[in-house]
This record gives C-alpha cells, sequence and structure tokens, in this order.
C-alpha cells in the first residue's frame, strides 16, 4: 500500500526537497536516470546499441509554470535529435515525450502541447525515428490522443501510451490496434482514484492480459513496457498464437532494471528497447519508479538508513 503514498509524495515540494538534499539520493538515482544533459546520454545510448538495444529517451520534468519552459522543453529534444543525427544514432532511438513539459497543462494547452510536439516529431522524423506520446494521469488523456491522431495525419509513425490500470483502456486499445498505431502498454504508474482505475495488483495483471491480447491480434505494432517474466512469457505466447514474427512487436524496460534481461532477449532476436530517462528535473519520474516496485523502495530507505 506504500504505493499510492509515494506518488502523492512525488507531487509535494518539501518531500522533494527532502530528498533531493539526502546524501545518498545522488547514487541511487544514477540507478534510473542516464545523466542530466545530452552529453551524459550519448554514451549510454551507444553502450545500449552496442549490446544490441535500442532506447526510447525521455527528457524529464513534466513539472512546468510557464509557456517559455515548455519552449525550452522542446528545444532540448531537438537539441538531443542533432546530437543523435550527428553520431548516427537516430534510427536506433526514438523520441518518449509527456505533454505536461511542453504546455499541456497551461492555458491554452492543447494548442501549446501541440504547436511544441510538432517540431519534434518532425525532427524525428528527419533522422530516420519517430515519437511516442507518454500517457499521464486520466485528466489528460482525451487531449493526448487528440494530438495524436493529429499527428499522425502527417507521420503515422508517432506513437503513443495506454495504462492497463484505466478502465477506458480495453476501449482505447480496440481503436488504436485497428488504426494500426504503434501502442505502448504499460501498467500505469500514477494515483488514480478508484473511479477510473483498478486498484488491485491482480485486477491491473488481467487487466493488462486482456488488452495485450487486443493489441497483438490487431494491426498495429504492440510496445510491451514491463519487466515480468510472466507478462513477457504470455506475450511471446499470443506472438506465437498470432503469428506475429519478431520484428513485428518489442519488449520494452526501464534504464536500470533487468539489464541481464533485456540483453537475454535481444540475443533470441527479440526488438528490445530501454526507457532511458535524463535531465535535472528528475524528482517526479524518481518517485514513480520507487512506488512502481517496493524493492526499488527498499533499496533507497536502506541506503538512506545507513548512509545518511
Amino acid at each position: 500500500m506504500l504505493g499510492p503514498v509515494i506518488l502523492a509524495a512525488s507531487r509535494s515540494d518539501k518531500m522533494r526537497r527532502l530528498v533531493s538534499a539526502a546524501p545518498v539520493t545522488k547514487p541511487v538515482v544514477e540507478r534510473f536516470i542516464a545523466g542530466e544533459a545530452v552529453d551524459d546520454v550519448v554514451p549510454v545510448v551507444k553502450h545500449l546499441a552496442d549490446r544490441g538495444l535500442e532506447v526510447s529517451l525521455d527528457v524529464v520534468g513534466e513539472d512546468i509554470t510557464t509557456p517559455g519552459q515548455s519552449t525550452a522543453a522542446r528545444d532540448a529534444y531537438l537539441k538531443l535529435i542533432d546530437h543523435l543525427e550527428g553520431l548516427g544514432l537516430g534510427e536506433r532511438a526514438e523520441m518518449s515525450v509527456k505533454l505536461s513539459l511542453f504546455g499541456q497543462a497551461l492555458p491554452g494547452g492543447h494548442e501549446l502541447a501541440l504547436a511544441n510536439v510538432r517540431p519534434v516529431v518532425e525532427a524525428a522524423a528527419r533522422i530516420g525515428t519517430t515519437v511516442t506520446l507518454d500517457a499521464e494521469d486520466h485528466t489528460t488523456l482525451d487531449s493526448m490522443f487528440a494530438i495524436h491522431e493529429e499527428l499522425r495525419k502527417d507521420f503515422p509513425q508517432t506513437g503513443c501510451v495506454i495504462q492497463a490500470y484505466l478502465y477506458r483502456t480495453e476501449a482505447d486499445a480496440r481503436r488504436l490496434a485497428a488504426n494500426g498505431s504503434r501502442v505502448r502498454i504499460v501498467k500505469g504508474a500514477y494515483k488514480e482514484p478508484a473511479s477510473v482505475a483498478f486498484q488491485k495488483k491482480t485486477e491491473i495483471d488481467k487487466a493488462y492480459v486482456r488488452i495485450l491480447k487486443i493489441l497483438m491480434e490487431g494491426e498495429g505494432y504492440p510496445m510491451i513496457g514491463s519487466h515480468d517474466p510472466r507478462l513477457i512469457a504470455i506475450t511471446q505466447e499470443l506472438a506465437r498464437r498470432v503469428g506475429r514474427k519478431l520484428e513485428d512487436y518489442e519488449f520494452q524496460m526501464l534504464y536500470g532494471i533487468r539489464g541481464e534481461e533485456q540483453t537475454r532477449l535481444a540475443a533470441e532476436g527479440h526488438r528490445v528497447r530501454v526507457y532511458t530517462a535524463y535531465g535535472t528535473d528528475w524528482y517526479g519520474y524518481f518517485m514513480r519508479r520507487l512506488a512502481e516496485k517496493p524493492a526499488n523502495l527498499r533499496f533507497f530507505a536502506r541506503s538512506i538508513l545507513t548512509k545518511g
């Protein structure tokens, strides 16, 4: 039951200051965050590519308050794309973007986010890659899906994310699968009320499998965001059952988690993409990683007690 508490803390300025100031925070954060600047993350992309892996790059920091910050976020992605192009890494790295970082929650946010994300999608296409729109809390999803639909008119490879714990997601999956989208399915990492989302792990896991079946039987390109060995095995069995080849879907895992499993799946011929976050405003992302898995929280708490 600690997950909801941690997710609430991810929005607390007081907790942000406390965690950021803890002496042990930096080495623990480095487990999940690839660095603070483009120059930090590019060597990580190279290293992962050398292991046969691909990446999805996320510039962290969705809690913005001004249009100027949203423009700065856009420019950070454009700078990243320029670096990848110069090193010939474009085809190994897609971009993941949270529309809140591009101004979605500000006045006129829908139009602002669309205006900011479009140049990033255009630049990604220029170097042979694409963009996936991350899912955030349930109140943002209608806007996200509308922007996704608009971008796909010119860039049909643009992806989006759906979250298994939301009641609405099975219907979203059927619509997206029929449209042939690139769709990443995850369990969900935001604090959502029982009125819109399953609360029990067993219910979320069952929903994940139902949605995964819809995607695997559909016309799109499923991206399976999970570290769960059982869900990975179910994915492989569903792929065999519906006749999907290895290049017709991919696994996605977080940077810093189950690296050996990532390499193993890639060695078997699976396409494996590592979700790799970087940037200075890492707090919200870091806290969601702690909330997702109790082992992550125990690791961090033990570090504070023994070294703080």
